[in-house]
């Protein structure tokens, strides 16, 4: 069954155009510079976004269930994607073909509304995100991620929330150790 946004009924005249599938821990979906022909709905598990800054791999993202994740320049567009996603835990998707997409928001009104307003707030996340980089320190930063999102450190590995927030995994220990 498929499980679809804030159980907007209208996702679910859709379902048939989704494909579920289960993925292991750790499996990449998209590669950096790939063309992004899928989009995801995580039912179960989390996925992390990342690119490679010279050799060394920076998470910028978390998803979890019940949101959709893609490379949306890359799946709207068709250029190469700027960053990976891979898996964290083991997951259950619902993925998605970019023409199928457009075929949703061809005939959905109320979808287009509701992907149109996601993507508004997840505009402001980053320029949150964004913000905090420049101005807070990485104590404040990871003060506010236990804040805002204790779930996610209860679930991801350290060395991955330590990139997330710019900082080393040694960092990231002496922070926790300060609390």
């Amino acid at each position: 069954m498929l499980v679809l946004p804030d159980n907007n009924p209208e996702w679910h005249s859709f379902g048939h155009l989704f494909k579920q599938q289960s993925v292991a821990a750790r499996t990449i979906l998209l590669r950096e510079g790939e063309i992004s022909r899928k989009a995801y709905y995580i039912e179960k598990g989390c996925i992390r976004l990342w690119f490679n800054n010279n050799g060394k791999d920076v998470t910028f993202q978390f998803f979890f269930e019940g949101e959709g994740v893609s490379s949306i320049e890359s799946f709207r567009t068709r250029q190469p994607s700027l960053f990976t996603i891979e898996t964290i835990e083991p997951c259950i998707l619902h993925t998605i073909t970019q023409k199928d997409f457009q075929y949703i928001l061809g005939n959905s009104p109320a979808i287009r509304k509701q992907i149109e307003e996601h993507n508004f707030r997840r505009l402001i996340l980053y320029q949150k995100l964004f913000l905090s980089r420049i101005k807070n320190t990485p104590q404040q930063r990871y003060e506010e991620l236990l804040k805002s999102y204790p779930k996610m450190l209860q679930r991801i590995p350290q060395h991955y929330i330590a990139s997330y927030l710019g900082i080393t995994a040694v960092s990231l220990s002496r922070i926790r150790n300060r609390k």
